[in-house]
């Protein structure tokens, strides 16, 4: 069954003012707002997938992080970082250029006002979303567009959060900020803030879940899912790693997601050390492919899944099957230790370690959480636990995703493995669904 039949709201005596998509945005073909293609809802559906309602989502994580600004007794917070200005308004506006040339702003008062400063006056980008209350300009003071003038235009800037500040918050001037250049930061502490940890707020207001973004999440695991079938479709000797990697992008954008964080995908014996990014390597007969896809997918949301291929008409040898299940062990016992209340400290020290021959060329995490990209908890292997760093527990709500890079140091290949996984209120659910290879297992 399609998703081309859309839901009607607001009708008066009868007549529809509007038709609306199952995500509960309008069914414009010429809105500005970005979101799923219709192959991605008609796969959806093929597959029983519930779509999440997005005005219901965007309400939930305002009304989280009001709430996270209430318990710290923060008067606002400040947000640079596009991700979170996309957790907060679910706006985007060139969210890699915006990565690194700050031009827009997110500000979040206590009151549950908010204003976000885009590219001009317009508003163009931010108008569907009625929790925006205002649309300014003049957040930029970076010197690509400021020039010498830097320190006037961010005293500009610092001037609009004082104004914003007075009227929402009163005399509370505790101000969280994620990320801002040195002459913003300066002229916010020269009007009287007081500057608090910005990431702290966001990071663990974004990590516990509601319902509709593990719907958004489900989504785009899926989606990515059925591209990277298509990148399998085409992987064999005698391509390039780019050309299987080009299939994960574009079939990422057929179905309405955005953009691919990394480019983290080897063959051969680039597969060992691991972290080297895709090139023209031709990929050569009964090699191990391996990619992690990092990838920001349909209604923003990450999917990070690892998976690591056989290419070839031949078998695999002992020493490829070897990593593989090693790896494949690894995540499986790791899973079982998640769980609601659980202590970061004991999936460090617990589960399937790592034998000698792979410590030292372990990644760079045991499992992380994932949501609009990978985001907190950072979960570290025992060689790299920090004490005092990351004292929580796992709780429902949250998303992990837990991987394996298994290589000897000095080897020929490697494996990489990973699974995203949703803490229920009395276990996990793993939502990945892509298949490992039994050629490997077996």
């Amino acid at each position: 069954m399609k998703h081309d039949v859309f839901s009607e709201r607001n009708s008066i005596g009868g007549e529809a003012t509007s038709l609306l998509k199952p995500d509960g945005t309008p069914l414009d073909n010429n809105r500005v707002e970005i979101g799923p293609t219709q192959l991605a809802f008609d796969e959806w559906a093929a597959a029983g997938i519930d779509i999440p309602n997005l005005p219901v989502m965007r309400a939930q994580r305002l009304d989280r992080l009001v709430r996270a600004l209430h318990q710290r007794d923060y008067g606002g917070i400040l947000m640079y970082d596009p991700l979170n200005i996309r957790f907060a308004s679910d706006t985007t506006n060139m969210q890699l250029w915006a990565a690194h040339n700050p031009f827009r702003a997110c500000l979040v008062l206590a009151d549950g006002y908010m204003v976000v400063w885009d590219f001009g006056e317009s508003d163009l980008l931010t108008a569907f979303n009625p929790l925006v209350r205002e649309t300014r300009t003049g957040a930029s003071f970076f010197y690509f567009t400021s020039g010498d003038k830097s320190v006037e235009n961010a005293a500009r800037f610092a001037g609009q959060i004082d104004e914003l500040m007075r009227k929402h918050a009163g005399n509370n001037r505790r101000l969280a900020v994620d990320k801002i250049q040195i002459h913003g930061l300066r002229a916010l502490e020269k009007l009287g803030f007081q500057i608090l940890d910005g990431e702290e707020v966001t990071e663990k207001t974004r990590a516990y879940k509601q319902e509709e973004e593990i719907k958004a999440l489900r989504c785009a695991v899926h989606a990515t899912e059925q591209s990277i079938h298509e990148m399998h479709k085409i992987a064999r000797p005698g391509i390039t790693e780019n050309d299987v990697w080009a299939v994960l992008h574009a079939e990422n954008i057929k179905r309405g997601g955005e953009w691919i964080e990394t480019r983290i995908l080897a063959s051969g014996p680039r597969t060992n050390p691991w972290f080297q990014e895709c090139g023209p390597r031709v990929i050569g007969n009964n090699e191990l492919l391996a990619f992690d896809t990092d990838l920001i997918g349909c209604f923003g949301m990450c999917a990070d899944i690892s998976r690591t291929w056989f290419i070839g008409d031949g078998t695999p040898t002992s020493e490829q099957k070897r990593l593989y299940q090693y790896a494949y062990e690894h995540i499986e016992q790791n899973m079982r230790l998640l769980g609601p209340g659980v202590p970061f400290k004991e999936i460090v020290f617990g589960g399937h370690l790592l034998a000698d021959e792979f410590v030292n060329s372990r990644y760079s995490v045991k499992m992380h959480g994932v949501g609009l990209c990978d985001e907190w908890p950072h979960i570290a292997y025992p060689e790299d636990y920090h004490e005092g760093a990351f004292d929580y527990e796992i709780l429902p709500g949250m998303v992990i995703c837990v991987e394996a890079y298994i290589g000897v140091q000095g080897g020929t290949e490697g494996v990489k493995l990973e699974d995203q996984v949703v803490i229920t209120d009395d276990g996990y659910e793993n939502i990945t669904r892509y298949p490992f290879e039994d050629i490997l297992l077996s």
